[in-house]
């Protein structure tokens, strides 16, 4: 049988899409409409390098320009409408999907006290039944709370004192909640005190819940592997996503197609049976400022194979061995990714240091203007009054 082919045009087309990137960033980007764009990309990862901006308001930026921080933080904190936990990293999630996070609570639990207690300091577990107790006749806390007696570390993950690992661990576990951040710095309070009442006493099967994973892993990337599926949540298990996949295939729930990349390679991949036949418009052809976390770019390689741009975080490595920069954006034009920008905030200025455009991106007139033109409105999500351009900054 021959398997059908999608190419690498119309697999950006439908990759976008599926990301709320081919559309306009329009909207009122609050309320209800901000509740919707989380709600069809899935979560949306949080970060604490603020940069310019922190990424989870970033990529919400770059979906709703009318979008502003205390828009997100209403949702989370005082409607309830989301609430935050683990994916592959810290997100926040729709609170519609709490249910399904059952799962992932009882197998943390199980993968912690299994590995937390050759890698953390101190014996946590001793210090669950007081941490419980302290918040039950207390209130929320955070880490400074508790464990006022134990010595601190150096402050690594490694080298919590044990309380503060207790608490991340009811947290984990799905024992304790994030009632709100104060600053960066998350506030605890028992589960039931924070989700609500229909969402928290809803319950799933495993099976309905890896149902729920997998099929809508599916329809949030268009097309993937069984391995891309497993990974877009981090919640259900390589081998679960596999044997889903094959059930799935056999009932004819879903097709083989081939998915050419960049370099013209085709990866045998998985996809609805109607994928071929959406009509995806082309995406707009304005220029994006994205961050580095954004969910088109999760998937490093991913991104790597559809647009044929390589990027990694240089946070972590020495100055001097740094290709770009620090923490530098990606830069979005329509359907491909023409280069990065390092920029940061510094009081009321953009300070704008390079730009470093992909190969084969001619920088001309009028793809210069389009970037100056997200730059300003970049300038004023951040609050900057004004853009400072380093000398020779396009490189």
């Amino acid at each position: 049988m021959t398997v059908p082919v999608l190419n690498n045009r119309a697999a950006r087309h439908l990759f976008l899409a599926k990301h709320g990137l081919a559309d306009r960033p329009s909207g009122p980007g609050k309320g209800p409409d901000l509740e919707a764009v989380i709600g069809n990309l899935g979560f949306v990862q949080l970060d604490s390098v603020n940069t310019f901006a922190r990424a989870h308001d970033l990529i919400l930026w770059s979906r709703r320009q009318q979008f502003r921080p205390k828009a997100l933080q209403h949702l989370l904190h005082r409607d309830r409408q989301l609430f935050e936990h683990w994916t592959h990293d810290a997100a926040t999630i729709p609170i519609k999907s709490f249910a399904h996070w059952r799962l992932r609570f009882a197998r943390d639990a199980t993968r912690m006290e299994q590995r937390w207690k050759e890698w953390r300091r101190g014996d946590f577990m001793a210090k669950i039944d007081d941490v419980l107790r302290h918040i039950s006749d207390n209130g929320c806390c955070t880490s400074g709370d508790v464990g006022t007696d134990e010595s601190r570390g150096s402050g690594g993950w490694w080298d919590w004192h044990p309380s503060k690992t207790a608490l991340e661990y009811l947290w984990r576990s799905g024992q304790l909640s994030v009632v709100r951040r104060d600053g960066f710095t998350k506030v605890y309070d028992l589960t039931e005190r924070v989700i609500p009442a229909e969402h928290l006493n809803r319950r799933h099967q495993e099976v309905d819940t890896i149902e729920w994973c997998c099929a809508g892993a599916m329809d949030r990337l268009g097309f993937a592997t069984s391995g891309e599926l497993a990974a877009f949540w981090d919640h259900v298990t390589p081998a679960e996503a596999k044997a889903w996949c094959q059930a799935a295939l056999a009932e004819g729930r879903i097709v083989e197609i081939d998915v050419e990349g960049f370099d013209g390679k085709l990866r045998r991949s998985f996809a609805w049976p109607d994928a071929m036949d959406l009509p995806v418009p082309a995406p707009t052809p304005r220029v994006r400022i994205l961050s580095p976390f954004d969910p088109a770019l999760r998937d490093r390689k991913r991104a790597e194979r559809l647009f044929g741009f390589h990027y990694r975080i240089e946070i972590f490595v020495p100055a001097p061995k740094r290709k770009y920069g620090y923490y530098v954006f990606p830069v979005m034009e329509g359907d491909r990714l023409i280069g990065r920008i390092d920029m940061k905030r510094d009081g009321d200025v953009l300070a704008v240091r390079a730009f470093w455009p992909e190969a084969g991106v001619r920088m001309g007139e009028g793809r210069m203007k389009a970037l100056a033109n997200e730059l300003e409105r970049a300038a004023a999500f951040g609050g900057c009054e004004q853009i400072d351009y380093a000398e020779s900054w396009v490189r």
